[in-house]
C-alpha cells in the first residue's frame, strides 16, 4: 500500500509543481492587479499542498517525528513570512516571496529526505536570517547614504576573502569557510553582496575610464584572494557579476569582449597552476577514466539523474546518498532520482523566474545606484544556478557552488535570504517612484504601472481633478513626497 501511495505522489508533486510554475510565470505576465494577486494566493495555496504531500510521504515511509516537526515549522516559516510582509510591506512583490518560499520548500524537502538533522538545521537558519531581513528593505527605501559607501564596501569584501585565505582549513581542494566556536562561516557569501554594492557605488554617477580603472582593480583584488583560496568557482561569479555591471554602467560593449578574453586568460592560468582544476578539467571530459577515484563522485551523480527518469522515482525509493557530498554540490541530482527531470525543469524555470523578476526591477528602477545592485545580484544569482545545475549535468566542470536556498549550507541560505530582501527593497523603492510619476500626472498611474499588487487608497482612486480640488490634489503630494524622502 505504501508504495502505491508512493507512487501516486510523484505524480501529484510533479503536478503542483507544474501549478505553480504556470502560476509564477502568468502573474509575471499578467498586467491586472487583481489577476496578479489572485495568482500569488494560488501559489501559496499550491504551496502548502505540496509541502503536505512530500512531508506525508516521507513520514509514512519512517514514521521519524522530527519530519512532522519539520513540516510544522516549515508551515509557520510560510505563512508567518506572508503575514510579515503583509503587515508591513504590503505593496512588496508576492511572486517573488512565493517563489522564494517554494524554492525553500523544496530544499527543505529534499534536505529532510537526505539528512533529517541538516534539513532543522537549515530551517532554523533560515528562520532567523529572514526575520533579519524584514529590515533590509526599510534600509534599502531610507538609507541612501550607502550609495557613498563604494569603499567602505570594497574594504569589507576584501577583508572577508582575506580572513578566508589566511585562517581557513582546505577542504576539496580550496579555502571556503572558517570555523568559530563550532560553527562554520563561509564569508564569500557575504562578499558577494558587499561586491555587487561596492561596483553599484562606484560606477552610478561616475563612469569615466579612470573610474572602471579604479573598480577593476579592487575587483581584481577580490577575484585574486579567492583564487589564491582556489575558490575559483566562487571568483568566476565574481567576475561575471563585475563584467555585467560596468557594461551597464558604461553602456560599452568592449568591456564585455575584453572581461570574456579575461575569463578565457584565468581560466587557462588556473588550469596551469592548479592541478586539482586540472583534476576537474579531466573528469569533466571522461570521468570513467578513474570510475573508482576522481570520477566517482559525477559518475554517481549522472547514474542518479539517470535513475530517476522523467517523473523520479518517489521519495525515500532512490539511493541519492550515493553521491559524495550529495547535499551541497549535487543536490539537483538527488532531486532528479527521486523527483524526476520534469520536476527539475521545472525548478529551474521557477529559478529563472526569479532572475526575470530582478531584471525587470532594475529596469524599472530610475535611480542608477539601486538598478546596478539589481543587475548584479541578479546576474551572481542566475549564474551560481548555471554553475551548479551544470556542473551536475556534466555540462562544465565542476565548481562545488552550492544551488541559492536549495544546497545545504547556513551561509549560502542566509546571503540568498538578504538578497530577495534587498531585490524586495527595490521593488517597493520602484513603486514609490510609480506614485510620484501618478502624482505628477493624476489618472496615470494605474495604466502607467499596470504590476501594483496592492489596491489604491479610494481617495486616490476616485479623485478627478478639478478647480475646486486643487488644495486637495496640493495636500496628496506633499504627503508623498514626505513619506519617500523621510
Amino acid at each position: 500500500m505504501i508504495n502505491i501511495i508512493v507512487e501516486i505522489s510523484k505524480y501529484v508533486l510533479l503536478l503542483l509543481m507544474l501549478i505553480f510554475t504556470i502560476y509564477t510565470y502568468s502573474a509575471l505576465k499578467t498586467k491586472d492587479p487583481d489577476k496578479r494577486i489572485s495568482k500569488t494566493r494560488g501559489q501559496l495555496v499550491v504551496m502548502v499542498l505540496f509541502d503536505l504531500a512530500a512531508f506525508a510521504v516521507m513520514y509514512i515511509q519512517t514514521y521519524e517525528f522530527n519530519i512532522i516537526i519539520i513540516y510544522l515549522g516549515l508551515i509557520a516559516y510560510i505563512l508567518i513570512s506572508q503575514a510579515a510582509y503583509k503587515i508591513f510591506y504590503r505593496r512588496a512583490s508576492f511572486v517573488l516571496l512565493n517563489t522564494m518560499c517554494m524554492l525553500i520548500s523544496i530544499g527543505l524537502v529534499i534536505q529532510t529526505r537526505l539528512d533529517i538533522d541538516n534539513a532543522l538545521k537549515q530551517l532554523v537558519i533560515a528562520s532567523g536570517a529572514s526575520i533579519i531581513a524584514l529590515v533590509i528593505p526599510v534600509i534599502i527605501r531610507k538609507a541612501k547614504v550607502i550609495s557613498k559607501w563604494g569603499m567602505f564596501f570594497a574594504l569589507i569584501g576584501i577583508l572577508l576573502l582575506a580572513a578566508v585565505f589566511a585562517l581557513a582549513a582546505v577542504t576539496g581542494g580550496g579555502k571556503l569557510s572558517i570555523e568559530i566556536g563550532g560553527i562554520t562561516f563561509q564569508f564569500s557569501e557575504v562578499a558577494k553582496l558587499t561586491f555587487v554594492f561596492f561596483i553599484a557605488a562606484m560606477l552610478h554617477t561616475v563612469h569615466t575610464f579612470r573610474q572602471v580603472c579604479i573598480v577593476t582593480v579592487l575587483a581584481g583584488i577580490h577575484v585574486i584572494i579567492l583564487v589564491a583560496s582556489t575558490d575559483l568557482g566562487t571568483a568566476l561569479v565574481f567576475f561575471v557579476a563585475y563584467i555585467v555591471m560596468v557594461c551597464v554602467a558604461t553602456r560599452k560593449v568592449g568591456y564585455a569582449f575584453i572581461g570574456l578574453g579575461g575569463i578565457a586568460a584565468a581560466s587557462v592560468a588556473a588550469y596551469k597552476l592548479f592541478s586539482h582544476i586540472r583534476v576537474r578539467v579531466q573528469v569533466w571530459k571522461d570521468p570513467f577514466q578513474d570510475y573508482q577515484g576522481t570520477g566517482y563522485q559525477i559518475i554517481q551523480a549522472l547514474f542518479s539523474i539517470c535513475a530517476g527518469g522523467w517523473f523520479g522515482t518517489g521519495l525515500m525509493k532512490g539511493a541519492p546518498e550515493m553521491v559524495p557530498v550529495v547535499e551541497k554540490d549535487f543536490t539537483f541530482a538527488a532531486i532528479c532520482e527521486e523527483m524526476g527531470i520534469l520536476f527539475s525543469i521545472c525548478l529551474i524555470l521557477l529559478c529563472m523566474g526569479c532572475y526575470l523578476i530582478i531584471v525587470n526591477i532594475s529596469m524599472k528602477v530610475s535611480n542608477e545606484f539601486y538598478r546596478l545592485i539589481a543587475i548584479g545580484l541578479g546576474t551572481e544569482y542566475a549564474f551560481q544556478v548555471f554553475l551548479t545545475i551544470g556542473g551536475s549535468v556534466k555540462m562544465i566542470p565542476m565548481t562545488g557552488i552550492t544551488l541559492p536556498l536549495i544546497s545545504y549550507g547556513g551561509s549560502s541560505i542566509t546571503c540568498s535570504i538578504f538578497m530577495f530582501a534587498i531585490v524586495q527593497g527595490m521593488y517597493l523603492l520602484r513603486k514609490d517612484e510609480a506614485d510620484v510619476e501618478g502624482m505628477q500626472y493624476p489618472g496615470g498611474w494605474a495604466e502607467d504601472h499596470p504590476y501594483d499588487e496592492y489596491e489604491p487608497d479610494e481617495d486616490i482612486a476616485e479623485y478627478v481633478p478639478g478647480e475646486e480640488t486643487v488644495e486637495f490634489e496640493r495636500r496628496i503630494w506633499k504627503e508623498t513626497e514626505n513619506s519617500i524622502n523621510n
